[in-house]
């Protein structure tokens, strides 16, 4: 099964009540400023929230206790900081590891050869869960260059739960590539232009 995530940063409240009243519960922010703020003012709608932006370690506590997922963990010190920050009356915070998949010195996210090893650590952290992988590989209209990212970061997770790990997750696939990364296995896409529209 494949969730949508509807990315709503920079879209004011209102957008994101028209589509939640439309039938869309799943929502992701990529500036906590702005996404905490909507959280705030939309609590009564029972919403889900996903931040999925970079994250700065001073940012952390805001994240663990407004949002009940965060996709873009890339190294430890993020995740410690969101486990020990997350009130212990919430529920675990569900954490995808942020993978760089194709290289990009511009990208955040853990190089491949270093995934195992955080992976292992962050998956004992207390009040986190860590359900799986994140990628945005670099925009190509080659579809068999998408296909083999999106693959890429599923080899990957197929082989952390060949070692024992049990991530359900692969959050993979944006308006331009969602066909490919659903055809690689995505179980959730982050799809905004495509919802709300083109940005000015």
């Amino acid at each position: 099964m494949v969730r949508l995530l509807a990315v709503s940063k920079t879209w004011p409240a209102d957008s994101v009540r028209e589509a939640a009243a439309a039938g869309q519960h799943a929502f992701g922010e990529n500036y906590v400023q702005e996404g905490v703020a909507k959280v705030d003012e939309l609590a009564g709608l029972g919403l889900e929230w996903h931040f999925i932006g970079p994250l700065q370690s001073n940012k952390t506590r805001l994240v663990a206790n407004r949002f009940s997922w965060v996709h873009s963990i890339d190294r430890l010190k993020i995740a410690e900081r969101l486990s020990e920050q997350r009130d212990v009356h919430l529920p675990p915070l569900e954490v995808c590891i942020q993978v760089n998949v194709s290289g990009e010195a511009s990208k955040s996210g853990v190089a491949p050869p270093d995934l195992p090893e955080l992976a292992r650590a962050v998956a004992v952290l207390p009040r986190l869960r860590l359900r799986g992988l994140m990628t945005i590989p670099e925009p190509t209209p080659d579809v068999a260059l998408q296909r083999a990212r999106f693959a890429s970061l599923r080899a990957m997770r197929d082989e952390l739960n060949a070692a024992g790990l049990a991530l359900d997750t692969l959050s993979m696939g944006m308006s331009d590539d969602l066909e490919a990364a659903i055809a690689e296995g995505s179980t959730l896409v982050r799809v905004g232009t495509a919802i709300f529209g083109s940005r000015s």
